[in-house]
């Protein structure tokens, strides 16, 4: 008798993972896991923030010699009073539940205005990753202490008055890794000091030491100059002009931010070595960059070309780009956002979009009025600026890449990236000069090259493969792309192929749509082997704009829908947001050319969110396609395109 294979999927099937289990299965969604450094980073960020709220003037971070870690800070302490509605001390939620912190509590009143916390999730995935961690608190007369093991508690909350020699208020926190969750249990030494004495650059006045028990060794840093202190000391050879350094925080009178938002800052410009970027958000390292970097690089070029312009500085034939300015800048970022979205829990990059809106207007103004004080310095900077985008131009004209036997020099509208590694490169073919223009101020210039088209492609359906070169456009795809025309039975040398990613961006209405289609046929017929390996893909660019008027404390907003539905379900959301009704604007762009680069980049060119569509034949074999193709791209098929749209037409959705 056959057995029954145990596959059945039931109500009994779903689990329900409580508590801290989740972090327990999936360490690696929570934290990085090559060592336990990061589990400590959210003790120390804890401390951190009752610094920057102005209750804490110390923090100590000793590696004990049995390899746990204690982090001691002097600010408000943990409240360990019963919670109002979870029937547990505070302080045992705050490392046992995930989402459980004040760091939720935004505003005026809240605990923590501004923090770099935001999830919730922090200490206690510390906690569930941790073999034992004991916590203590002091405050209002009392100390606090509780013990946990694996995330659990096995020794209860047990509170006793404040003994003399005991600390007024804080928190002491000490935590053993557990190694099943780590490649390695050695903890980082020059990361740790690394991030400790950022954290003194960032709050002045206040001391951070860190202490090793097996070397015996102490090392304190507090700094009172800031962030010129530390950048004077890191950079790499002596900057061309003084250090250009400010701050500016929104009041309460901006319309735009909340009160208290805002960023400190400052930039070096050097001719050689490897520029020293370091960027804060609410003192949470941001080694992955993100929007305050991309509003302080705005910034600085909207401020040095206003003043290239004004001078009369720029040589004809030169243009100036974002990445002419910001190249040899080194600089430290210190940005304070009230409800910063981070990418992953990790927090290494900065996702919030109106932080590039914040950083810039408060640089742009600050730089713009310093180089008019110091025009000398301005058309130094300038110099350095207008040199670096001749060379760009010179090595752009000069590119050459192999081709079989031969040299084929890449088109000079190319507006190419740095990488060679195809697995992240993208080529954008734009339709038209002026959203090519945006695409290349808003691209990533490591990985992302642009490729504008000028007018409609030839249909190629029925063009031979020798005769392709004679149209320049297609030439310019060939050649950039790096893979020679072929057939679907043909086997191209793909080695040459440049771009991981051939993606087609053209404007949301009937005319960039054709555009798609005459890309796309251009592909299917003669570079199959692109689509089938997934390497062509369609970029979708919104139709609509919806401009949101502050509600509360939440501040204006933008978003972007791709069609009428997407526009529908937007309005509705801010109906119910109390957004009241017409109060919004609505806005259509009538094509690519109408956005600015940022926009482009936010909604377009973006990976963290864009909409990019894989090109592939879906349930249709390569000779169906190939049939349908005929009927719709073929010069004497006006007869069978009248019978399909006859056929299908109700089923296609129109935009005239």
């Amino acid at each position: 008798m056959a057995t029954k294979p145990n596959s059945e999927y039931s109500e009994g099937s779903i689990r329900v993972l409580k508590g801290l289990e989740p972090v327990k299965q999936r360490p690696g969604m929570y934290t990085r896991t090559d060592n336990p450094a990061h589990i400590i980073q959210e003790v120390l960020d804890n401390a951190a923030d009752e610094a920057l709220a102005g209750h804490g003037k110390k923090i100590k971070v000793t590696v004990h010699a049995d390899g746990s870690i204690t982090v001691e800070d002097d600010g408000r302490g943990i409240p360990f009073g019963m919670h109002p509605t979870e029937n547990a001390p505070v302080i045992e939620l705050v490392f046992t539940q995930l989402h459980a912190g004040g760091k939720f509590d935004k505003g005026k009143g809240g605990a923590y205005s501004f923090s770099g916390g935001l999830h919730g999730v922090g200490v206690s995935v510390t906690n569930a990753l941790a073999l034992r961690l004991e916590a203590t608190t002091y405050r209002e007369g009392q100390v606090a202490r509780l013990v946990f093991a694996g995330g659990d508690v096995i020794e209860p909350l047990v509170v006793r008055p404040a003994a003399e020699g005991d600390r007024k208020s804080g928190t002491t926190v000490r935590v053993w890794p557990d190694g099943q969750y780590f490649e390695s249990l050695t903890w980082p030494m020059a990361l740790l000091e690394h991030l400790l004495r950022s954290k003194a650059v960032l709050m002045p006045g206040v001391t951070v030491t860190l202490v090793q028990e097996k070397t015996k060794e102490t090392q304190t840093w507090v700094y009172k100059g800031g962030l010129r202190d530390y950048l004077t000391q890191t950079l790499p050879s002596d900057p061309v002009i003084p250090l250009f350094e400010g701050e500016s925080f929104a009041d309460a009178q901006n319309d735009s931010f909340a009160e208290g938002e805002g960023a400190a800052w400052c930039v070096a410009f050097t001719e050689d070595g490897q520029p020293v970027r370091e960027s804060y958000v609410n003192l949470i390292p941001t080694s992955a960059g993100g929007t305050h970097e991309a509003g302080l690089r705005d910034g600085l070029f909207t401020a040095v070309k206003s003043f290239v312009d004004l001078h009369s500085l720029l040589p004809k034939g030169v243009k100036l780009l974002p990445d002419d300015v910001f190249a040899r800048a080194s600089f430290v970022l210190s940005t304070k956002v009230l409800d910063p979205q981070f990418q992953g829990q990790i927090k290494e990059r900065l996702n919030s979009r109106d932080a590039v809106r914040l950083v810039s207007g408060f640089v742009r103004p600050a730089l713009e009025l310093w180089l008019n004080q110091n025009v000398e310095y301005g058309k130094k900077l300038a110099e350095i600026a207008i040199k670096a985008a001749q060379s760009r131009q010179k090595a752009g004209q000069k590119v050459e890449k192999r081709k079989g036997s031969g040299v084929a020099v890449l088109p000079g509208k190319l507006t190419d990236c740095e990488s060679r590694d195809i697995s992240e490169n993208e080529v954008f073919l734009v339709e038209g000069d002026s959203a090519g223009g945006s695409a290349k101020m808003g691209r990533n210039k490591e990985s992302q090259a642009i490729l504008p088209l000028r007018g409609k492609v030839l249909n190629t359906w029925e063009v031979d493969r020798d005769r392709l070169f004679a149209n320049n456009e297609i030439h310019d795809i060939a050649v950039a792309i790096g893979v020679d025309p072929h057939g679907p039975n043909d086997s191209p040398d793909l080695s040459g192929l440049r771009y991981g990613k051939i993606c087609i961006l053209s404007d949301a209405d009937v005319d960039g749509s054709h555009i798609q289609v005459l890309l796309l046929t251009l592909f299917f017929k003669h570079f199959p082997k692109l689509i089938d390996t997934g390497h062509v893909f369609v970029a979708r660019p919104p139709l609509f704009r919806v401009d949101a008027p502050a509600r509360g404390k939440k501040p204006a907003s933008k978003s972007y829908a791709l069609d009428e539905g997407e526009l529908t379900a937007i309005l509705d959301k801010l109906r119910k947001e109390g957004v009241r009704e017409g109060a919004w604007t609505i806005s259509r762009f009538k094509g690519l050319g109408e956005m600015n680069a940022e926009q482009l980049w936010d909604t377009t060119l973006n990976p963290d969110t864009r909409r990019l569509l894989p090109v592939h034949l879906g349930g249709l074999s390569a000779l169906e396609t190939s049939e349908l193709m005929t009927k719709l791209m073929g010069k004497g098929e006006a007869g069978a395109r009248r019978e399909l749209m006859e056929l299908h037409g109700d089923s296609v959705d129109l935009d005239v």
